[in-house]
């Protein structure tokens, strides 16, 4: 089926050519979690101990949603400070989503042109 959609032979190329810049994202994207997760945790759970960031991995758990600017709404922070740093982690997020996605999408404009030429 890939042999004849042109769209799906573009994506692919494009996916394969932007390898590198994807698993930056991704490792930046998981160091965030640990750290937005375990600061998240250190804060409200020392602000209040029936918080629902009863452990790191809850935590990083609100990050990934958080990150993934999905946002449940299942678990929020309660403190200032926690408010403050879920606001620093939505800013992390959109700037190493953002930061990737202008080279990756040169690099799709690249080999747009390229299988252009080829038809």
């Amino acid at each position: 089926l890939a042999k004849h959609s042109k769209g799906i032979i573009i994506v692919t190329k494009t996916l394969t050519s932007s390898i590198n810049e994807l698993s930056l994202l991704l490792f930046f994207w998981f160091i965030g979690v640990v750290i937005f997760g375990s600061i998240m945790y250190f804060i409200e759970f020392n602000h209040d101990p029936k918080s629902q960031f009863r452990s790191i991995l809850e935590s990083s758990w609100w990050a990934v949603v958080t990150m993934s600017t999905v946002g449940y709404g299942d678990m929020y922070p309660r403190s200032p400070w926690g408010k403050l740093v879920a606001s620093g982690c939505m800013m992390f997020s959109m700037i190493i989503i953002a930061l990737p996605v202008t080279v990756i999408v040169s690099k799709f404009t690249r080999v747009y042109a390229k299988y252009k030429d080829k038809i």
